[in-house]
């Protein structure tokens, strides 16, 4: 595979579906101890992929969940985060100024902080009451900081009696970084025709629904925009038909990232309409992936691990194409803002 370092890969996730039992025993003792909510609060890229997790809570548990901008927390303050509170920050390099700044006033409050981090010393790594260390890189990331989050997703629901097979779930999501890489496999003569199609507009938008929503949203801001300088616009299949729709038009590219959740015809209804009025559509569907041993149920909750996958690969030839390298920037931690 192009510029792909296998052992890393599932050395990164193997290391996150490792730490379900920490979390487990973690999410356990604040339940018993009375907490009372979670809230996931990530800063810019990780925030996003903290959504699918807070969403299946929100959907699926009576338990609160919460997601909020880590700046505007920061000032404003929620009256739901109290003591009893659970707070999860992800950080890959522990050092996000924004995320740094919350944590003091979480800290105040007394609420338990579980930080999710790629190096232990740093103000994240030691600021938390757990910190849940995996080392990774941007381009690993994603699938990290998803699986984690749902791990932690998943015990609150085990502990509240709200999911009777969680084990049987734990076991199918570890067995995931080797199925991972067989995907890459399998995808990559496909990677280069995406990456082409992607290198050929200069205006990109991007939708998709359900847990795949938080996966285009950062495909389109995180790599096109931050590392291709790319414009994009992320709308959600929800909302496509509510503005969006009317900037279709011969020649305007559409991306449509479908997952297996219930949320899928969101995304069909776009996919039915776009061919009538512009010739530039390209779906990824997660349905198309094999993962031999995985049930229907565990394939919907890891949708947007199996796009974030994928679409890594795809980012691999698109730097290439472009001469344009997935680490340049012009102003990201290099200028004053």
């Amino acid at each position: 595979m192009l510029n792909f370092d296998e052992p890393r890969f599932l050395r990164i996730q193997s290391g996150a579906a490792e730490l379900a039992q920490r979390f487990d025993q973690v999410i356990s003792d604040c339940l018993k101890a009375g907490a009372e909510n979670v809230f996931f609060l990530g800063t810019g890229g990780a925030a996003i992929l903290m959504q699918p997790a807070c969403q299946l809570l929100q959907r699926r548990s009576r338990f609160p969940a919460f997601l909020d901008m880590t700046a505007e927390l920061a000032i404003t303050g929620s009256a739901n985060m109290t003591a009893k509170s659970i707070v999860i920050m992800p950080s890959l390099s522990g050092t996000t100024k924004e995320s740094v700044a919350l944590l003091a006033k979480v800290k105040e409050i007394g609420a338990t902080v579980l930080t999710l981090v790629g190096h232990a010393e740093t103000p994240l790594g030691k600021g938390g009451d757990h910190a849940f260390v995996n080392f990774a890189e941007d381009d690993t990331s994603c699938e990290s900081f998803y699986l984690q989050s749902l791990l932690i997703a998943l015990s609150i629901m085990k502990h509240r009696g709200e999911l009777s097979n969680y084990d049987q779930i734990v076991s199918e999501l570890q067995s995931l970084p080797k199925l991972l890489l067989e995907v890459k496999r399998a995808y990559e003569p496909k990677a280069e025709a995406f990456a082409k199609f992607l290198a050929g507009s200069n205006f990109h938008i991007i939708t998709g629904a359900g847990n795949a929503w938080p996966e285009a949203f950062y495909y389109g801001m995180c790599i096109l925009e931050e590392m291709q300088w790319i414009r994009t616009r992320p709308v959600h299949a929800s909302d496509f038909f509510h503005g969006t729709l009317e900037l279709v038009e011969p020649g305007v590219s559409v991306i449509l990232f479908k997952g297996e959740d219930e949320c899928r015809p969101l995304a069909e209804r776009v996919e039915n309409f776009v061919p009538s009025y512009s010739d530039k559509l390209a779906v990824l569907d997660t349905a198309e992936f094999e993962l031999p041993g995985v049930s229907q149920e565990v394939r919907r909750l890891v949708s947007p691990i199996l796009l974030a996958t994928v679409l890594e690969r795809i980012s691999a030839h698109l730097e290439v194409m472009r001469n344009h390298p997935l680490t340049t920037r012009r102003y990201y931690k290099r200028v004053a803002y």
